[in-house]
């Protein structure tokens, strides 16, 4: 399996390029750019992307559709039905695809998983070749050592993310590589033992409990761990129970 990452440099959101082998079928991940790159690995490799895998509808991931599509006209863009919506006439040419709607790519098999809660309609895709290995692309769902927010246009609910990460995506096999939305790759096994968020969610470390103020509320701290752009990402629990993950950056200790 071929895996090419080009990473934005304001965004730092990845754009993938994928393929079964030199000069076979292949398709991108989102297209948050800089797209060049990817581009010219695609020529030097011989191959024919025919698709554009979106994981969500969001700018940092979508924004540089257009020249993909200048480069190679027939590309499809697929999304789900939930993100086309968000996308408004943007999408009004985009394709629909949904979990459990495996595609195959030459010898590589593609199959979307519902992993909602930055988005309502987010999209994981699980690739596996032949022999068995697998690499899943998580959007914005699942970090190396974070997660995602549900604070973002289109959010669902802490829940959602919980259940996406623990019932779905910790569910893959643990050597399967993790490719996120933003920054560096990962595992489902590594994530299962190190990730802060996960091990709380497991039982294995306790939850905080120190009184801070989020996004002007008070609330209380449960977890303050690693975001992937070198901050912050915080559980927060409001006064009726309900939770959130929303930017260290919103949240003042000990308030």
């Amino acid at each position: 399996m071929i895996v090419e990452r080009s990473l934005h440099p304001q965004f730092v959101s990845n754009t993938f390029l994928v393929a079964d082998g030199e000069g076979g079928p292949a398709f991108f991940v989102d297209a948050g750019g800089p797209v060049a790159p990817l581009i010219e690995a695609a020529e030097q490799r011989g191959l024919e992307p025919t698709h554009i895998l979106l994981t969500h509808h969001h700018y940092d991931h979508v924004c540089e559709i257009d020249k993909l599509k200048a480069r190679w006209p027939g590309l499809e863009v697929l999304v789900s039905e939930r993100e086309r919506e968000a996308m408004g006439e943007d999408a009004g040419s985009y394709g629909t695809i949904e979990a459990g709607e495996s595609t195959q790519f030459g010898a590589l098999t593609v199959r979307p998983l519902s992993t909602p809660g930055h988005t309502g309609g987010m999209l994981s895709f699980l690739v596996a070749d032949e022999s068995g290995n697998q690499a899943v692309f998580t959007g914005d769902t699942l970090f190396k050592d974070s997660v995602g927010g549900v604070k973002a246009p289109g959010h669902t609910t802490y829940a959602d993310l919980r259940d996406s990460i623990m019932g779905t995506l910790m569910e893959l096999a643990p050597d399967t590589v993790i490719h996120p939305g933003h920054m560096d790759d990962t595992s489902v096994g590594r994530e299962w033992d190190e990730n802060a968020f996960i091990r709380v969610w497991r039982g294995l470390d306790p939850e905080g409990s120190e009184p801070c103020t989020a996004l002007g509320e008070p609330a209380t701290l449960i977890l303050l761990g690693a975001d992937y752009d070198g901050g912050t990402k915080a559980w927060i629990r409001w006064p009726d129970g309900a939770d959130d993950i929303v930017p260290g950056s919103k949240v003042e200790r000990g308030s």
